[in-house]
């Protein structure tokens, strides 16, 4: 018998494993929670395959991820990067990238971590959505709304309300698996 899946990622096998093994799970990790903003802020007015394919190429370009390297990127860096066919070359995108560690650093020290600081807009409690159709599931909410307004006032660029939105449902904050998906918590009981 088939599995179903939501049907924005059936695309390709590095979509599929994505949505399999990533999309909509909740993450805790600092690490990850760096990496997926930064590809957010990348993927912004592109496809999220695209990135998904340079992702390996960001990796390498931008330290492993490394807040505290990237933090430290100098001009000479973007000037590298520039050159970096790996990457989404922009130059606003990589200086933002820069700004964003920074901040996400700033984040860090007053929260304790960026962690406690996302997924304190929701009490630390996923979002379960219900959706039967992809054309159902909202490109923003003022949940995003909301958190892209406090991360613009604190700095960052490069996070509308769409980006963060797709960022929420990224980190599992938001969990919109369509319902028919295998992915959907309902989906996922025990059978003991």
């Amino acid at each position: 018998m088939a599995i179903e899946r939501c049907e924005w990622c059936l695309k390709s096998q590095i979509y599929i494993n994505y949505h399999d093994n990533e999309w909509g799970t909740p993450m805790h990790n600092e690490k990850q929670h760096f990496e997926f903003f930064l590809l957010e802020t990348f993927q912004a007015g592109l496809s999220w395959h695209t990135i998904l394919q340079k992702r390996e190429g960001f990796r390498d370009a931008f330290a492993q991820f490394e807040v505290e390297k990237v933090a430290a990127f100098s001009d000479d860096k973007v000037e590298e990067l520039m050159l970096n066919h790996n990457i989404i070359r922009n130059r606003l995108k990589i200086q933002a990238a820069t700004v964003n560690a920074q901040k996400f650093i700033e984040i860090q020290k007053e929260f304790g971590s960026f962690d406690a600081y996302i997924w304190g807009f929701t009490s630390g409690k996923p979002t379960v959505n219900h959706w039967k159709a992809l054309s159902e599931v909202p490109a923003t909410t003022v949940l995003s709304d909301t958190i892209s307004k406090d991360l613009k006032n604190r700095g960052f660029k490069f996070i509308g309300s769409t980006t963060i939105y797709a960022h929420l449902q990224a980190i599992g904050i938001v969990n919109d698996h369509l319902i028919s998906c295998f992915r959907h918590p309902n989906n996922q009981k025990s059978s003991t």
